[in-house]
């Protein structure tokens, strides 16, 4: 899901910055409203960058004009929550730029942008429901993939756009190419999301998972 450099021109570069600065401004105002009744929430966006750095080093691998990542981002959002999760992907890319591609932190705004934006629309299209406990809707394998789907789909749009806007000619069949590889995380990524919730769910009452995780929000299927 990474945009390389030169491929889109400074000025939407700016744009796109400005974009990822007002979404984080307005999850980090959200995050501070918790720490109050959740004095662990800073431990939760620190995870949730640990853990997306790890994932996304796993595994990668050109394809296309993108690349195709291990992302366990629903794992993170199930597990973590919805504001962590957004907020630990941004520090985790810029970490990554730091660490290992200082390339990227010139995109970084525009890569966060990619990930952030359709987790935004997945938590309020159907992943917040699955926390409302007055709804009563229970995490089974079949909803994972759905969110996964949803997830990935939003995803390899938003590389769509931003080589739509970009400086540099990127034929349809090369982001195809792109769209149809993440196909494979949609298969195994929700796996291994079920079994970290189903992990979690058991030792959901002892003080580090009660208080470091959101599972306790979840119901599963039998």
């Amino acid at each position: 899901m990474h945009i390389e450099p030169g491929f889109v021109a400074p000025a939407k570069v700016m744009m796109a910055n400005v974009g990822a600065i007002g979404v984080l401004t307005w999850a980090a105002k959200e995050h501070i409203k918790t720490l109050i009744r959740e004095p662990w929430a800073p431990l939760k966006v620190a995870a949730a960058a640990v853990f997306f750095t790890l994932f996304m080093q796993s595994f990668h691998m050109p394809v296309g004009p993108s690349e195709l990542h291990f992302v366990g981002a629903m794992a993170m959002y199930l597990t973590l929550g919805f504001i962590p999760t957004l907020l630990g992907f941004a520090i985790g890319l810029g970490l990554q730029g730091l660490v290992f591609e200082p390339a990227d932190l010139v995109h970084l705004g525009v890569n966060s942008l990619s990930l952030i934006v359709p987790l935004v629309g997945v938590h309020y299209a159907a992943g917040r429901k699955l926390f409302d406990q007055n709804l009563k809707r229970r995490l089974s394998l079949g909803r994972i993939i759905g969110l996964d789907a949803l997830y990935y789909g939003g995803v390899t749009a938003m590389v769509g756009f931003w080589l739509a806007i970009g400086e540099v000619a990127t034929p349809l069949s090369a982001w195809l190419t792109f769209a149809s590889s993440y196909l494979a995380l949609v298969v195994v990524e929700p796996i291994v999301t079920y079994g970290a919730v189903r992990l979690l769910k058991r030792h959901e009452d002892t003080g580090l998972v009660s208080r470091l995780f959101a599972v306790r929000g979840l119901s599963l299927a039998r």
